[in-house]
């Protein structure tokens, strides 16, 4: 059967205009991405399509997902700073991040040749699901809210009461994408984008 990861793989994850066109950076890692599906799937993982790129879930809990980037592709874990990783092949996404590791590939050489040091990764993580394991999470300082962002507080007390209600997750996410626009007009713009999202509870990855 034809699935919506076929189609991903095809045609790209659609979330930009170069979904479909040769320029989507899906097709810079086509045999890399190829080869990282069938590790995952070899190790008995139900495939879904997220966030417009392939997850991979045990008992509906989600393990890892495959991803490409412009200059890399990556196969992610959720909890991967849970996993032992004795070949080192894990790196942590960004300076905040608590959870989640990636082992991150430029060539398909590289792939096959963790490829036993991968799969013993995904039957770990697995593991974590079935012992029903959490990440600790640790507090962060509290969250710089962008001015912009304050103003449309003080004209919308709905959305400020809505924005306290979401999870820290999904504030820290939406903060970052607001705060990383340089302009204070593309972060308005940005906000107002946000404002359905946020009134209905969502995250800004959310769909």
């Amino acid at each position: 059967m034809y699935s919506q990861v076929d189609h991903y793989l095809a045609e790209g994850c659609g979330r930009c205009p170069l979904g479909g066109t040769p320029e989507c950076k899906v097709h810079n890692w086509t045999k890399e991405l190829v080869k990282l599906r069938s590790i995952v799937l070899e190790c008995s993982l139900t495939e879904e399509l997220k966030w417009g790129a392939p997850c991979y879930t045990f008992q509906s809990k989600n393990v890892a997902m495959i991803a490409a980037f412009k200059d890399s592709c990556v196969l992610s874990f959720f909890k991967g700073s849970l996993l032992s990783d004795k070949e080192d092949i894990l790196t942590t996404p960004g300076e905040n991040t608590q959870s989640a590791r990636v082992a991150r590939f430029t060539d398909l050489l590289q792939i096959i040749k963790h490829e036993q040091s991968l799969k013993a990764l995904i039957y770990e993580a697995i593991e974590v699901e079935k012992l029903g394991l959490e990440v600790k999470f640790t507090a962060s300082k509290e969250l710089e809210y962008p001015e912009e962002l304050v103003l449309y507080f003080k004209s919308n007390p709905e959305l400020e009461e809505a924005f306290k209600a979401l999870t820290p997750g999904r504030k820290r996410g939406y903060i970052l994408h607001f705060s990383q626009a340089k302009q204070s007009t593309t972060r308005s713009s940005r906000i107002e984008k946000c404002i359905p999202k946020i009134m209905a509870g969502k995250g800004f990855q959310d769909r």
